[in-house]
């Protein structure tokens, strides 16, 4: 079955250039200009993977990214011209999954494409076992991956999604932050560790009732991250 990808910018020439490369291998692209084009296609269509400029008319690329982290958890690849640290940091604060600097070789594109697809599939597969995982008030569904909190459901993120279930089922194993990117994001990702504080921190903000007083996501200081047994 064809992938299919939804390319977000509004430099005509750059989603041209986009498209034509993803069609050759043989995935579906459909193309929107502007911020609210783009909310519009994600509404209506289901897609495996979205390409999203920051830098757009109407919404930009932050506001679109953080409007479908509402309704979706599809993966979402920002496209930067600037090289500033902020920029990549602000992209995975609004729900980024990963984040690519212009100007960029489509080789880097797919690749990075490739590298979620085959995560999300490789997830879904280890997904054929009814696994619930009960600890306190928190109820993770592994197979739907949804996750409950007195009976409340708590909208998380594919990625932030990932690290719960990781830690969540290893409880009292620490985990350092180098390990959780190679684990979650894979050993290809060219991220730093920083990315990692950044969604552990989201992650708390959703599944803690004080975050800075954790009952399940704990710090162990100097060493990383673990899930209270």
């Amino acid at each position: 079955m064809s992938r299919r990808v939804l390319v977000v910018d509004d430099e005509k020439l750059i989603v041209k250039g986009i498209r034509y490369s993803l069609e050759q291998d043989g995935m579906d692209v459909d193309c929107a200009y502007d911020g609210e084009e783009a909310l519009k296609l994600a509404k209506e269509n289901a897609y495996d993977i979205i390409l999203l400029d920051i830098m757009l008319p109407k919404h930009d690329g932050f506001e679109v990214c953080q409007m479908i982290r509402e309704f979706s958890d599809v993966p979402i690849i920002m496209l930067t011209a600037k090289g500033d640290d902020m920029d990549k940091i602000l992209g995975l604060e609004y729900g980024a999954d990963d984040y690519i600097t212009k100007p960029f070789n489509i080789l880097e594109v797919k690749a990075r494409i490739k590298a979620i697809m085959r995560r999300v599939t490789k997830q879904a597969q280890g997904q054929t076992e009814d696994k619930i995982l009960n600890k306190g008030e928190m109820k993770i569904d592994c197979e739907s991956r949804r996750v409950f909190i007195a009976d409340r459901e708590i909208n998380l993120t594919a990625k932030e999604f990932d690290l719960l279930e990781l830690l969540a089922m290893n409880p009292n194993k620490v985990y350092s932050r180098e390990n959780l990117l190679n684990i979650v994001w894979g050993y290809e990702y060219p991220g730093d560790a920083r990315t990692v504080d950044v969604h552990i921190r989201r992650l708390r903000e959703k599944v803690e009732t004080n975050p800075s007083d954790p009952k399940y996501v704990y710090t162990k200081w100097g060493v990383g991250y673990y899930f209270r047994g």
